[in-house]
């Protein structure tokens, strides 16, 4: 009786370790044998967390993304961005796509990307078309050195003379005074490009001109009464301005579209708080650099 009791104990045990094996099969574990105490219905236990697992990897869940269409040099690319993700953010990823350091590039979605606002907050949405316009580093080693060049003489030029709104060529027009229909100025504030033209102010000659910036196009319109004239932005060697005397808000500027000073394009009465945009606009951040 006694061996018959210990082989009926010697029986429980087998049974009882096939049923602790049972557990950690039907909740997705690896132990016991793969063949052991397997299942259909086992099998259906272990489907969920699968489909839980595949969805969990996505990390831009809950993340809203937006569709762009980001168009540089005839190139053209299609993007998916997070929607909350800032125009500095957005400089980078258009530099992993053409190799245009962030600094040299010109982003424009209607009108100059803000660096620091989201793509929500300018509200860009799915389709929208993002110009890219800038060189590279080696395209621009190849034509600036000529450029720096001249600026550098420019600025020696202008250390040697009276200050510009002195000189007898810019006194009979700002002793004209300051035009009625002048835009309004901001002293000591730095602003970006309006979304209208610059409008109420003089050129050499004493008319009326005004400034569009055709970002787009990567033009600057210079219009007058008799005509328009359209230039690339990259024809301008450099922008040099000044504050007049005696109305500091406002500067005298000039657009050098040749290699001397005879190429100046004088443009007067233009609002302080448009300058730096101006000369970011036309000749790119990385100038200053």
């Amino acid at each position: 009786m006694a061996a018959a009791a210990a082989a009926a104990d010697g029986a429980e045990e087998p049974g009882m370790e096939a049923e602790a094996q049972e557990l950690p099969l039907g909740c997705g574990g690896g132990g016991g044998s793969p063949a052991a105490g397997r299942s259909p219905e086992s099998e259906e236990r272990r489907e969920p967390p699968q489909a839980s697992v595949s969805n969990g990897g996505d990390e831009d869940s809950g993340r809203e993304l937006v569709e762009l269409k980001v168009i540089w040099n005839k190139n053209k690319y299609d993007v998916k961005f997070c929607l909350d993700s800032t125009g500095a953010e957005l400089k980078q990823k258009i530099h992993s796509l053409t190799g245009l350091p962030p600094a040299m590039q010109k982003v424009m979605f209607k009108g100059l990307l803000p660096e620091e606002k989201t793509l929500r907050e300018i509200k860009v949405t799915n389709g929208a078309k993002i110009m890219v316009v800038g060189s590279t580093i080696n395209d621009v080693l190849a034509v600036n050195t000529p450029k720096e060049a001249a600026q550098q003489e420019v600025k020696a030029e202008e250390n040697k003379k009276e200050p510009l709104c002195r000189q007898k060529q810019h006194r009979k027009v700002l002793d004209k005074g300051k035009p009625d229909d002048v835009m309004p100025s901001v002293k000591g504030v730095q602003e970006r490009l309006p979304t209208v033209p610059l409008s109420g102010m003089y050129n050499k000659s004493g008319g009326k001109v005004r400034l569009t910036f055709k970002l787009e196009q990567d033009q600057l319109w210079i219009g007058t009464k008799e005509r328009t004239e359209k230039l690339p932005m990259g024809s301008i060697k450099n922008v040099v301005s000044e504050p007049i005397e005696g109305h500091e808000d406002y500067h005298m500027m000039a657009f050098q579209l040749g290699p001397t000073e005879a190429s100046y394009y004088w443009v007067y009465w233009v609002p302080t708080q448009y300058v730096d945009a101006i000369k970011d606009t036309v000749l790119g951040k990385w100038q200053y650099f």
